[in-house]
């Protein structure tokens, strides 16, 4: 099975980003532990990042056209981007929100998410393997 992991904006900069936040991770170290951890379930992960809303937008529209499973850390986008929500809703195949921190303990207006309601859920908080429990739970829903 391949998946489309999906990462947002200032993700590519991890290792410049607050590490009491974000962990001691750069973006490289994150690819390899996701690509690593897919591997464990079978899973081809295509790992992008971007920080243009239009390029994550197109490559919501691509898992959707081929119905490939998304894991989804849309970084700031989680709080306003109502253009990738309706692509992330177009998306049928399982589709799993994830973040490094959680945004529920950081400032008010990380608090809301436009992205959650179209996903199958979220994972939050779990520095890194956020993005592993998420892939075990798309093996699960895939199964």
């Amino acid at each position: 099975m391949k998946i489309l992991v999906l990462n947002g904006p200032n993700l590519g900069r991890l290792d410049l980003r607050d590490s009491k936040v974000y962990g001691d991770i750069d973006f490289p170290a994150l690819t390899e532990l996701i690509v690593s951890a897919g591997k464990e379930f079978n899973i081809e992960c295509d790992v992008r990042q971007s920080d243009s809303e239009v390029e994550i937008i197109s490559w919501l529209h691509e898992a959707a056209d081929k119905n490939t499973p998304v894991i989804i850390n849309p970084a700031a986008f989680t709080h306003y981007s109502y253009a990738i929500r309706d692509a992330a809703d177009m998306v049928k195949a399982p589709l799993i929100e994830v973040h490094l921190s959680n945004p529920m303990s950081r400032e008010e207006f990380r608090h809301t998410s436009v992205i959650s309601g179209v996903a199958n859920g979220t994972i939050a908080g779990f520095g890194p393997d956020s993005y592993r429990l998420a892939l075990i739970a798309i093996s699960r829903m895939v199964k």
